[in-house]
């Protein structure tokens, strides 16, 4: 029987704060994310820039150096390498990137990034529930040192 991604309690009180979490803030704290777990798709690919491009794109948006338009085209070539990985953790690796470079377009983007990076972990470990619950605290917490009181 295979196994199967389960999520962690931490994730509503991630969704709770990103409810009160500007945009700017949201995205950055989604390539943050993704850009943990990049690692696992530059395994096979060192060569591939595309995932550290559509990431930092993001942040530039964050900073207000591009458009909302030119942020989100940087996604697109995240979400191709997505397509093109071979792997489980790889694959969600750069789907992770794709939302990230995508939440400039869509604040909801963010937890789907959230969700992937830690999915990348899930499968990078065999579902260790440890490795699980200590990204999504991770998450958790930067989000909440991001956000600031």
């Amino acid at each position: 029987m295979a196994k199967e991604f389960t999520d962690t309690e931490t994730k509503k009180f991630i969704d709770e704060l990103l409810e009160k979490t500007n945009h700017q803030t949201a995205a950055n704290w989604a390539s943050d994310c993704a850009e943990r777990v990049l690692s696992y798709y530059e395994q096979q690919r060192p060569q591939d820039e595309r995932l550290k491009r559509a990431l930092e794109a993001s942040r530039r948006w964050a900073r207000g150096e591009i458009r909302v338009g030119d942020a989100r085209k940087a996604a697109f070539p995240a979400h191709a390498a997505a397509r093109e990985a071979i792997g489980e953790a790889a694959i969600a690796a750069a789907r992770a990137a794709g939302q990230a470079s995508s939440t400039p377009h869509m604040i909801g983007h963010a937890i789907h990034a959230s969700t992937y990076a830690v999915k990348a972990v899930a499968f990078e470990t065999d579902f260790e529930e440890a490795a699980i619950a200590e990204e999504r605290n991770w998450q958790y917490e930067h989000l909440k040192e991001l956000v600031g009181p």
